[in-house]
């Protein structure tokens, strides 16, 4: 059943020991999001596999409260925070539960008992509207939450819309926290030897493929899929995707340019459309999403080319003009 923020609220309220459960290697949208409703209403933030390096800040700046591996059947009520997919809940068995999430495709949705599905740019933001709407006050550590999500999740505002930034201001207007105070604690996080020595593999293994004005770039890195794929982005190619090995499976992470977008580009359903193809599972935003398939990596980096050199042959690129 979807409900609007304020049936959301009013549904928790029927329950009294609440699960948050976050996605696998959880980002700071999913942990402020799950941390902001567990501090207005009660509960617990869960985590099936741990989270990111800036989520992991997070939580210790923030001395958030998270319980690892938890188990759903403990809990009265599970909410599902910024998760599309099962397999992003490494297929964990729900039971009763909840969702809220801005994906462009939430297949979560179907079972569950309830959910708040929002286009935004972020679930943090989704859930600023919630807690507005409970009339709770927006406190320090929610609003430096909060806002982290938001940055993050937005690429440092570059997907941001005209809400986001509106939104963002009611938070710092509503808390007195000051932006800078978020940059200060992203700043801190620490990048480690490995992760700038899979930056430098990614760029140096990268082939680039140019379609009209574009530039398509595919690479593969035994880790940091996510952050090399932003890093193509930054250093020249309008879309890039980049794989990793996961086991048994393959992890292809994607990112996109604006103006790949604006061009028609949207990688969250690019990466569904693939993933139905290998029985996988995709999907995300326009400019950033990720795969998850048992497949040749070679095979699935060049599906997914394939799929945007489809959408952008005859397309102008501005950046270019």
């Amino acid at each position: 059943m979807k409900v609007d923020e304020e049936g959301f609220y009013n549904k928790l309220l029927d329950y009294h020991n609440i699960l948050y459960l976050c996605h696998r290697n959880a980002d700071p949208d999913a942990i402020s999001s799950a941390f902001a409703l567990s501090e207005a209403i009660g509960g617990k933030v869960g985590l099936v596999d741990g989270c990111n390096r800036v989520a992991s800040l997070l939580v210790d700046k923030l001395e958030i409260d998270v319980v690892e591996d938890p188990n759903p059947e403990a809990y009265d009520l599970t909410v599902v925070v910024d998760t599309s997919t099962i397999a992003q809940l490494n297929d964990i068995e729900l039971c009763h539960y909840g969702v809220i999430d801005h994906h462009a495709t939430t297949a979560l949705t179907e079972n569950a008992a309830f959910y708040l599905h929002r286009n935004k740019t972020s679930v943090a933001e989704i859930v600023y509207d919630v807690l507005k709407c409970m009339g709770a006050p927006i406190m320090n550590r929610t609003a430096v939450g909060l806002m982290t999500g938001i940055v993050t999740d937005t690429g440092h505002f570059k997907h941001a819309t005209s809400d986001t930034f509106r939104t963002f201001s009611n938070i710092i207007e509503s808390s007195g926290v000051e932006y800078a105070e978020v940059l200060e604690l992203m700043a801190s996080t620490p990048q480690d030897v490995s992760m700038r020595i899979a930056m430098l593999k990614t760029a140096n293994r990268a082939e680039i493929e140019r379609v009209e004005s574009w530039l398509v770039a595919t690479s593969h890195v035994s880790s940091f899929g996510g952050s090399a794929s932003s890093m193509l982005i930054n250093i020249g190619a309008d879309v890039a995707f980049v794989g990793t090995v996961k086991e048994n499976s393959i992890r292809v992470s994607g990112r996109a340019k604006r103006d790949a977008v604006n061009a028609g580009v949207n990688l969250g359903q690019i990466m569904e459309d693939v993933s139905a193809d290998y029985n996988g599972t995709g999907g995300g935003h326009a400019g950033a999403a990720g795969i998850d398939v048992v497949a040749d990596m070679e095979e699935i980096l060049w599906a997914c080319k394939q799929k945007v050199i489809e959408v952008l042959r005859n397309k102008k690129n501005p950046s270019s003009l």
